[in-house]
């Protein structure tokens, strides 16, 4: 059965996102040349997020594709522009990712989504948490983990220093 996957970078207090949806904090942070990501993405078949994560992305591609040839799931309850691999779905996100956890092909890959993060967690169904935290304090903004009926114990596997950033593997 495939796996439900968070990778991502929150702030020091643990925002996606400043109040404004920017994530310009994150694209100045200093890799120093060392990044886990590509590795990550190639064992990834489908990308879930929301329809907020999913604009913000397109004002930073610029035209671009996300992620050309590969399923992309937007929940959300307007159609937007899109392309062929890509589908808008509303209704029961449980229902949704186990039909997708039922199907053949690689990682789930949650991208932002604090209300999708926080749905799975309540429902025991987020599988490895890969976390990359920035040295910057937002004050506010769009919280990675959001007050829910949820308490789940993760293991950590592995914690990476990559430039800036701090980066812990966690799984269950």
């Amino acid at each position: 059965m495939r796996k439900i996957v968070f990778y991502g970078a929150v702030s020091l207090d643990g925002y996606l996102s400043d109040q404004n949806d920017n994530l310009d904090w994150l694209f100045q942070s200093d890799l120093n040349g060392i990044s886990t990501y590509e590795e990550f993405e190639k064992n990834v078949s489908t990308f879930v997020m929301g329809r907020t994560t999913y604009q913000e992305t397109q004002k930073y591609l610029k035209g671009n594709e996300l992620y050309p040839g590969k399923e992309k799931i937007i929940f959300s309850h307007h159609i937007l522009n899109h392309n062929k691999d890509t589908s808008f779905v509303a209704g029961d996100i449980i229902k949704i990712f186990n039909s997708l956890k039922a199907l053949d092909g690689g990682l789930i890959w949650i991208i932002g989504g604090g209300s999708i993060v926080k749905v799975l967690l309540e429902n025991n169904m987020l599988d490895e948490i890969w976390l990359q935290i920035a040295p910057v304090l937002l004050g506010k903004g769009k919280k990675l983990f959001e007050p829910g009926n949820y308490y789940q114990k993760f293991n950590l596997k592995s914690v990476k220093q990559m430039g800036e950033l701090t980066e812990l593997h966690l799984v269950k």
